[in-house]
């Protein structure tokens, strides 16, 4: 069997987190998601951590250099050596090199880069029907997950809001800059013959037996 090495690409709301936690349930490896990297290093004051934060502090951009060493220090980790999926790293072309030369370091390769070819139309439907309870936090979605009574949660009665994130408007713009810094990385990945697309759409089994299904296509069950 392949070792899985993988990478998850896709535009915001495309569905990726989603088919990553499925890998790692389906191949018993471990998600690296580059949010849960800065949430736990600011929560536990690690020095990248410390650092990450002194440029948030003055409304900057963190680095690439803070973000891979941040990934790099996961990937150390004994759980990784069994696999992973890369989840919101690499971004742009230039963090794909910084994590060639972090792998090469550790002796490993990617084995796939999986891509989520999801039309806009669909991702701005996803994203801006979102909404959340003010009191409990309780996630709704205007089409798939709506509420009883328009507005109110159906658990505590509070009102529910649409994050500035997942206003239309917001969404057109986080699209434009995923067109424009991420979605080069499928062209940089197809040529080594890696990249394996994947349709918007869950079977009706849903994502986990989709996964299992990747899995076998790829050789890592």
């Amino acid at each position: 069997m392949k070792k899985a090495n993988l990478i998850m690409l896709g535009a915001p709301g495309s569905g990726k987190g989603t088919r990553a936690v499925a890998l790692c349930e389906v191949l018993g490896i471990v998600q690296i998601a580059t949010g849960d990297l800065f949430r736990n290093n600011l929560k536990n004051n690690t020095e990248l951590g410390k650092l990450a934060k002194s440029y948030m502090d003055k409304g900057e951009l963190v680095p690439d250099d803070v973000t891979a060493a941040m990934v790099e220090e996961r990937l150390s980790h004994p759980d990784a050596e069994k696999g992973f999926v890369l989840d919101g790293f690499p971004r742009t072309i230039r963090q794909a090199q910084m994590l060639d030369g972090m792998l090469k370091k550790l002796g490993r390769e990617i084995s796939a880069v999986i891509c989520l070819d999801v039309p806009d139309s669909e991702i701005i439907k996803r994203i801006s029907g979102r909404m959340v309870c003010e009191k409990c936090h309780a996630p709704y979605h205007k089409i798939f997950t709506p509420p009883k009574a328009e507005g109110v949660c159906d658990k505590c009665g509070g009102k529910l809001y649409t994050r500035d994130d997942d206003k239309p408007e917001t969404v057109e713009k986080r699209l434009q800059v995923y067109r424009s810094t991420t979605l080069p990385l499928v062209d940089f990945y197809k040529a080594r013959g890696l990249v394996v697309q994947l349709p918007p759409e869950l079977s009706a089994a849903g994502a986990v037996a989709d996964m299992r299904e990747l899995s076998k296509k790829l050789g890592f069950i």
